[in-house]
């Protein structure tokens, strides 16, 4: 039988620790929360392995090096309301309900919106819930957040989204340039956003999240 306590714990010495994510809350809550649990059951044996899976849909499960950092980035605090888009099965939820009061995870897929919600009731996250909608427009009526997570890649952030932000929160995204990307944090002042880049990665732009085509004649 295979440990996954054991490779979850190899996961955040390996893959976790060497990237200079130190904070406690962030490595407690990656040992905490079964990785294995928030995959496809025919994926569960790869579910610690050192790349992003594909969930099909233009779906991702990022890397645990790229969440840490970006969650490392973010600093989420206990008392602050978190929204986190395309949360998929639930696993990036599941980790920063450990961190944070409130987690709105935002799933179009309603198969996987279903698995994600069954998955955090299972694991005790009482303090996450799973909005079904469009990714792209987040989950207004829970908002403002103190905080926005975007679990895949982006070419384009929509307004709709960027408004969901309180001011002084953060948000943090993958934004992609052809197969390159670089995850960027931005901070809201006065209603402005500010980007200040953290670090390069890579995910499959998300659905919603493409650039428009530029016109010409």
């Amino acid at each position: 039988m295979t440990d996954f306590a054991e490779r979850r714990r190899m996961m955040v010495d390996t893959q976790v620790r060497p990237s200079d994510v130190t904070k406690y809350p962030i490595i407690e809550a990656l040992l905490s929360v079964a990785r294995e649990d928030f995959v496809p059951d025919a994926q569960r044996e790869g579910a610690y392995a050192d790349r992003n899976m594909d969930l099909g849909g233009q779906r991702t499960l990022i890397e645990v090096r790229t969440l840490a950092k970006m969650l490392d980035a973010l600093d989420i605090q206990r008392d602050e309301l978190v929204l986190d888009v395309g949360c998929a099965l639930g696993y990036s939820t599941a980790v920063a309900a450990q961190m944070a009061e409130m987690v709105i995870g935002v799933e179009e897929d309603e198969t996987m919106s279903a698995d994600a919600q069954a998955q955090l009731s299972e694991a005790g996250a009482d303090n996450a819930i799973v909005h079904v909608g469009p990714l792209k427009e987040g989950a207004a009526e829970h908002g403002p957040y103190d905080v926005i997570m975007v679990q895949g890649g982006v070419e384009e952030l929509p307004a709709t989204l960027l408004q969901q932000l309180k001011d002084g929160g953060r948000i943090a995204a993958i934004f992609m340039r052809g197969s390159l990307g670089e995850v960027k944090v931005g901070y809201k002042q006065g209603g402005q956003i500010s980007w200040r880049f953290e670090f390069n990665a890579g995910a499959e732009v998300m659905p919603g999240f493409e650039r428009a085509p530029a016109f010409s004649l």
